[in-house]
């Protein structure tokens, strides 16, 4: 594991208003609190596996492994854990066309149709431009697509054959549709245009050195971790399943460490030329102007542009598949990168989860409340939107941290219940401070970890998800 030797201890935080308690020594690097949340966020959604890094200033800061690659066999994640990318496999999709087009090899703004003349399609022109921001109009995976995985194609103008038959659900350039029908396509001109594989030119045109590889689950490499899903709560093994179907709309694999770095190197200009990395991120305009993507980001090419809750500019992409839940998030001004990724699939909020892992190592946000960690408290009482909530509560300092232990409300229960995963833990409050203050934790549920804040008026609030707030007062004998 890399540890920069400067020790970085929140910024602000570490300076706020509230005292290590004798006899606890305080934390005295992030990573310890990053592995701290990493490893807790485990155990409460009952994952068998996670690895999670952090890229600043051109190096790997803290690689972090929690957990199970192999069940069976009782193997540990470790830094060498290849785990399934998912949809972030998109972002190396991109990247390689963006590397392309600097090249002169591809056009991102010509019909695909005139790049990949044996195309047989009655479609309308569709360029790498709109496959990449999800504006094509091809559809995304459906229903006659059930048995996707059970057979392998050699070329990606093999798995193109699937889909050319079928409509556009909407003229190109006129909606946002997610499809990775559209990145089976967008990899494949890269195929061609490249003269070699898809993840062939990954590996060794693209990323080199990095351990990222196409989907390594089933190949024999005891790095590789088995892929895991949940049934009525309980994990299962996955079965085999065959990504050459969509290489590069969700297919390859890779350690945390070398997905974060992917991330470093972007921001230090290793793979493209800064200005072509300005380019993909510049959001995309459908036909009426509208800017392309969800209520909550805009799509570039291929990257997910957004804020974090503190104004910050950041850039993403998130995964999901079987045995695979994946995320990697960019500051770009302020040279960091992190990764989180598992090893099954589950119902979660990965944005703010990377973004509370790589906290510890980012300067702490400006005006945050100063608080005690309240030891002594035994119930909270609050709001869980709407719903008042209260329960039993627990604070301790562990290593010189705040750490309490709140039990669902029934409410809570209620809506984590929904998902497939673990979902009875209590809730678990992680101070960042590493005095033991509380003016800020993570607070790690079923669905990720949430940013907690105290707040003037002495409570404690934190967005579960979207239009989803918990707010807490914890009662203090005595007090």
């Amino acid at each position: 594991m890399t540890i920069r030797l400067t020790v970085q201890l929140l910024g602000a935080c570490a300076l706020l208003a509230s005292a290590t308690p004798a006899g606890a020594a305080p934390v005295a690097d992030a990573a310890t609190i990053s592995q701290r949340l990493l490893d807790t966020l485990r155990e409460t959604n009952g994952v068998p596996g996670m690895g999670a890094a952090v890229w600043q200033d051109g190096q790997i800061v803290w690689e972090g492994s929690s957990g199970l690659r192999d069940i069976d066999r009782d193997l540990s994640v470790t830094r060498d854990t290849l785990f399934r990318l998912a949809s972030v496999s998109k972002l190396f999709t991109v990247t390689a066309a963006a590397k392309l087009a600097e090249e002169g090899k591809l056009d991102l703004d010509a019909p695909v149709q005139a790049q990949l003349p044996w195309l047989d399609t009655r479609w309308p022109a569709v360029t790498p431009r709109q496959l990449a921001a999800h504006t094509s109009g091809l559809p995304h995976y459906q229903a006659i697509d059930a048995d996707r995985g059970s057979r392998h194609y050699a070329t990606g103008r093999d798995a193109v054959a699937i889909f050319t038959g079928r409509d556009l659900l909407t003229p190109p350039g006129t909606a946002y549709s997610y499809s990775s029908w559209g990145y089976t396509l967008l990899g494949t001109l890269v195929e061609e245009r490249a003269g070699q594989s898809f993840p062939d030119y990954v590996t060794r045109q693209l990323v080199p050195g990095l351990a990222i590889r196409a989907d390594a689950t089933h190949s024999g490499d005891t790095n590789a971790s088995r892929a895991y899903g949940f049934e009525a709560k309980r994990i299962v093994e996955m079965p085999l399943h065959d990504f050459s179907y969509t290489w590069g709309g969700g297919g390859l694999s890779g350690t945390a460490g070398a997905v974060a770095t992917f991330g470093g190197q972007m921001i230090d200009a290793k793979i493209v030329r800064p200005a072509t990395f300005d380019a993909m991120l510049v959001p995309v305009r459908l036909a009426d102007g509208r800017p392309a993507g969800e209520p909550d980001y805009d799509v570039g090419f291929g990257w997910r542009i957004s804020r974090d809750p503190d104004g910050a500019p950041f850039v993403h992409h998130n995964g999901s598949t079987m045995g695979a839940r994946s995320t990697v998030g960019l500051w770009r001004a302020e040279r960091t990168a992190v990764s989180v990724l598992a090893n099954a699939s589950w119902v979660s909020r990965m944005e703010p989860t990377a973004q509370m892992i790589a906290a510890p190592f980012r300067r702490a946000p400006a005006g945050l409340t100063a608080a005690a960690c309240p030891v002594g408290a035994q119930r909270y009482r609050g709001t869980f939107g709407d719903v008042a909530v209260e329960g039993a509560v627990r604070f301790h300092f562990d290593r010189g941290l705040c750490v309490g232990t709140a039990e669902q409300h029934a409410a809570m229960g209620s809506y984590f219940g929904t998902a497939m995963q673990r979902t009875d833990a209590p809730l678990t409050l992680i101070g960042l401070d590493p005095q033991g203050g509380l003016a800020r934790a993570g607070l790690v549920n079923p669905f990720g970890i949430a940013d907690l804040r105290a707040q003037a008026d002495g409570s404690f609030a934190v967005e579960i998800a979207t239009g989803r707030r918990l707010v807490l007062r914890f009662d203090q004998p005595g007090k």
